[in-house]
């Protein structure tokens, strides 16, 4: 039997998931994805991820900070965005900015880890699941650069990329819906709303009983389907979006040829069948 009619992660993670009653949800996936075990502290507000309700389309993010005093960005976008890569970049530095006072010292900088769990072809890779961190990396001997044993007794760390922000990409509709590991579990969870009996990754337990459809009262399922709708008509407007462009790309592509042929002496009738264009277009030419 299959756990169908969950609630999508996105809308889950913005209205459901801030009660402390329910972190084990998002500690199981951040456990899963960093691999290490995370216990969430406290989930935080800031300028960051003080979204308007009207801005339906764009990201849900929230803002978390765990035991070890790291913030963690958890961001998805289910729409295309060309300078997204642009945004994980801003988001990590106005989150480090607005967690250090003016005065303290730079090694109060909190270590951040940005999560994106995208629903487009973000970039161009066969992977589903990107991580990129700070190396440092020597140019003639290839040696990789180390904190001091002094630095490493005062700030706790080994390697510069223990203080730098890290980045993590789930490209989810690149799953291919074979969970051969707990993470899997959790991106099949976030690709189809739905969790399957067999799976036990950290968390999933927990997401079947608070994330189901029919827990929500009258008020909450009426935003989530309006949630649902606005999602499906941002889809339909970029789908519209694309097939006029390209039916523009191939009109521009028609003229060109029927230019080309105009010069080389062609007869417009043929023109016609050649191109599809009408009489009056071609003649406009």
């Amino acid at each position: 039997m299959n756990n169908r009619n969950l609630i999508r992660f996105d809308w889950a993670i913005k209205r459901l998931l801030r009660n402390k009653a329910d972190y084990s949800v998002l500690e199981g996936f951040l456990t899963e994805l960093l691999k290490d075990e995370i216990v969430i502290q406290s989930i935080l507000e800031s300028e960051s991820n003080q979204r308007i309700d009207t801005d339906k389309y764009n990201c849900v993010d929230i803002l978390v900070k765990n035991s070890m005093d790291e913030l963690v960005i958890i961001e998805l976008q289910n729409q295309n965005e060309y300078d997204y890569f642009h945004r994980m970049a801003y988001g990590t530095s106005k989150v480090i900015t607005e967690y250090i006072s003016i005065g303290e010292p730079y090694k109060n900088i909190k270590k951040v880890y940005s999560i994106n769990i995208v629903y487009f072809d973000l970039g161009q890779g066969d992977d589903y699941v990107y991580h990129g961190k700070t190396d440092f990396i020597g140019i003639h001997k290839l040696d990789r650069l180390m904190l001091s044993a002094k630095q490493t007794e005062l700030l706790g760390k080994v390697e510069p990329f223990q203080i730098f922000p890290e980045y993590y990409v789930i490209k989810v509709n690149q799953f291919d819906d074979i969970a051969k590991d707990s993470l899997d579990e959790w991106i099949y969870y976030l690709k189809n709303n739905d969790i399957p009996d067999e799976f036990n990754a950290k968390g999933l337990l927990q997401a079947r009983e608070i994330l189901k459809l029919d827990n929500l009262s009258e008020s909450e399922r009426s935003q989530y389907i309006q949630h649902l709708e606005n999602l499906s008509y941002k889809a339909s407007m970029v789908r519209t979006w694309k097939i006029e462009e390209e039916e523009y790309l191939i009109k521009n592509r028609n003229k060109e040829i029927a230019r080309n042929a105009l010069n080389m002496g062609l007869d417009i009738d043929s023109i016609i069948k050649l191109t599809g264009l009408s009489k009056s277009e071609i003649e406009k030419l």
